[in-house]
């Protein structure tokens, strides 16, 4: 279950990331979305996409992983209520920081709930796992 959750994350994170180098009212540089987005912070959410999908596919550690980006989130979330220039390396909202806890606390419960398993293949048999 780690790993499906994983991928899930990885995905997600991907689309937001690919998301706020379009123009819309969601997520971007406007100052009318409703979550800023620079181009750093876009990048972020792409390689944490990324490693989340990676950790889902090459490892067996993907609770592991969700516990420390839950972490990394909550941390993420209080350094910017702190700053929200996160001290120059990019620019977050309040909705952005909001946004943070809530991810931090779900994905830290999803990696103290979800159970690990072998790691997935791109061509065994337990593809259809996922």
């Amino acid at each position: 279950m780690a790993k499906k959750l994983a991928m899930v994350f990885g995905v997600v994170f991907l689309l937001v990331g690919v998301l706020g180098f379009f123009p819309n009212p969601i997520i971007g540089t406007s100052m009318d979305a409703w979550f800023h987005a620079d181009t750093v912070h876009n990048l972020i959410h792409i390689v944490t996409g990324l490693v989340f999908v990676y950790i889902a596919v090459k490892t067996g550690a993907s609770a592991t992983a969700m516990k420390v980006f839950g972490v990394v989130y909550l941390l993420v979330a209080l350094l910017g209520f702190v700053d929200m220039d996160l001290f120059g390396l990019t620019h977050v909202n309040m909705a952005d920081n909001w946004l943070h806890v809530v991810l931090g606390v779900v994905i830290l419960l999803a990696g103290f709930t979800a159970k690990d398993s072998a790691p997935m293949t791109m061509g065994g048999n337990n593809m259809g796992q996922m």
